[in-house]
């Protein structure tokens, strides 16, 4: 029997000495639980993605120096006796995405990614050894083998190899973002595995945000029999114990680290626990939570601004704001007009009221006159001037006040281009961009109930939520006068942006021609507000950005 530990950490990208803290905090920890192998995420070291920074010689050096360093700090420690795997960026004739195994103050062995994401800079097979595609370790008689997240989904490759080698235990750390029911996804991937390399596995993955980007963690064990041993909570930092029984001696390893039968006495102590699995609006809602904390406080912003309209968006995003920062970090600013309604002050006082924010009022309708009385504007143009001295204030606060500035823009209006640039998509960080208008009622009434069910106040007002959206540019201006209703909008988006859907699809699933023509053409069109919108973190499977991009330039059409 191995005793495992599963480091699910949030490390920062480029802080090696501060992720080294965290490592060895976790060992610590492992050490007093005697813990005889412990599984850090992949490229924990150095934070993950680290995108360009890969390119920079430097970086490469610091990191191959710190793990080095950090391989002496553990046996200092008193847990040289543990196999710790951390992964860490290397080099070769490219940069290397890596994992090394550290024993008795060395490095013993690296292993090194062989199917790779597209970040543009990971892009090279490297073989632990010659003629080979994967590795295996012996450690205290059980023959290990190691995998980095993607190579798990691929059928070819180490996974075929290590089904052939037959190790008596499989560690893969990973660095897996958040994506709506991609828990499942996972579980069953590792069961699959489990069956095809008839050994038990360890999926370790990061937890915290990381720009657009968010870990859930959910690490997990499956054993031989494809049985759930242990499962980590999402979006904590967590070190789960597991015991698994494995065979000894059971492959040909690559490098025998001990050969010695592990003989450790293991104290008693909450081992192989499974964290309970939380619905879809809370995970949504965590997922958006983490992300926009871990920017604001990794970025080294000491509170955020919003502007608050009395509509569900903004009300949504104040509401995660409070959830990630507490409410003596948020703060509110109203911006009415002319046409601002005398329901949409109430709702966004009643919402700042309810959160116990900061909360300010400036009128606007001095700035817009002066700003038309300099050049002549109509239509369109002159409702935009409003979005515009809006998108000025804020941005104006935030220099004088050092606020980050939150967009409060969601998923639907991102895709047919239903913002103004300079107005409306001013910020520094957009936490719903990547949610649709459904979702964002759903979660709106999620966090209602959710405070009810804990005797608290509900945060967003109803009317907010009930009211028919409304920019209020003009008088009775409704969303729909513009857009189709949002429930039919959403239902073509999804089919279309999320499941990479074409015309032809969206007509056969029921649309009509016309719906869809001027769908597409405003999704298409709207690419370069996209691209010049602030980040938000991704919670769909495909996101505007992170995973989707259409060349502005284009005269393509479908017919």
């Amino acid at each position: 029997m191995l005793r495992i530990g599963l480091a699910q950490i949030n490390p920062v990208v480029g802080d090696l000495i501060g992720n080294s803290e965290l490592i060895k905090a976790e060992i610590a920890k492992a050490k007093d639980q005697s813990v005889d192998v412990i599984v850090f995420p992949e490229m924990v070291l150095t934070g993950y993605p680290v995108e360009d920074l890969a390119l920079r010689p430097a970086f490469r050096q610091a990191s191959k120096d710190k793990v080095a360093q950090l391989a002496s700090e553990i046996k200092e420690l008193g847990a040289g006796e543990m196999l710790a795997v951390v992964g860490y960026l290397d080099e070769g004739a490219k940069p290397l995405n890596a994992v090394a195994l550290i024993h008795d103050g060395k490095i013993k062995a690296r292993y090194v990614k062989h199917h790779l994401p597209n970040y543009g800079v990971f892009d090279e097979f490297r073989n632990f050894a010659p003629g080979s595609e994967s590795l295996v370790v012996r450690f205290r008689g059980v023959d290990i083998g190691i995998a980095i997240c993607e190579d798990i989904w691929q059928d070819l490759g180490p996974v075929s190899e290590l089904a052939n080698r037959k190790p008596g235990l499989v560690l893969v750390p990973n660095g897996s973002p958040y994506e709506r029911n991609k828990d499942d996804a996972r579980l069953a991937l590792v069961k699959k595995r489990v069956t095809q390399i008839g050994a038990p596995l360890v999926y370790v993955n990061m937890v915290g945000g990381q720009d657009d980007l968010v870990f859930d963690g959910d690490s997990l064990v499956v054993n031989e029999n494809g049985d759930l041993l242990s499962r980590a909570p999402q979006f904590q930092s967590h070190l789960g114990i597991t015991d698994i029984k494995v065979a000894v001696n059971s492959s040909n390893p690559d490098l025998i680290i001990t050969d010695s039968v592990n003989q450790t006495s293991h104290p008693n102590t909450s081992v192989n626990q499974i964290a309970e699995r939380i619905p879809e609006a809370q995970e949504i809602w965590q997922a958006l939570v983490t992300g926009l904390r871990d920017y604001v406080l990794k970025n080294g912003f000491k509170s955020v601004a919003l502007g608050l309209s009395g509509g569900i968006d903004s009300a949504l995003v104040a509401t995660i704001a409070v959830d990630a920062l507490g409410k003596d970090k948020v703060f509110g600013i109203s911006l009415p007009s002319k046409y601002s309604s005398e329901h949409s002050l109430t709702d966004a006082k009643d919402l700042a009221n309810n959160l116990g924010i900061g909360y300010r009022v400036i009128e606007i309708e001095p700035v817009v006159q002066s700003f038309k009385a300099a050049t002549e504007l109509t239509g369109l143009a002159e409702e935009n001037v409003q979005a515009r001295v809006r998108g000025s204030l804020l941005m104006g606060i935030s220099n004088q006040e050092g606020h980050l500035i939150l967009a409060t823009g969601n998923k639907s209006e991102l895709a047919v281009g239903y913002s103004t640039l300079y107005g409306d998509a001013v910020g520094g960080f957009a936490p719903i961009k990547d949610v649709f208008k459904v979702d964002v009622w759903n979660l709106a009434k999620w966090r209602n109930e959710t405070a009810r069910k804990n005797n608290q106040t509900p945060p967003i007002p109803e009317s907010s939520i009930s009211k028919e959206p409304s920019a209020e540019l003009r008088p009775g201006q409704k969303d729909s006068d513009s857009l189709p209703e949002y429930e039919l909008l959403d239902r073509l988006l999804d089919l279309y942006v999320d499941k990479n859907g074409d015309a032809a699809a969206l007509v056969a699933a029921g649309f009509n021609q016309d719906l869809v023509d001027k769908v597409i053409a405003m999704v298409d069109r709207a690419e370069y507000k996209r691209r010049q919108y602030p980040p938000g973190p991704k919670v769909s499977a495909i996101a505007f950005g992170k995973d989707r991009r259409l060349p502005m330039t284009s005269r393509w059409k479908e017919r």
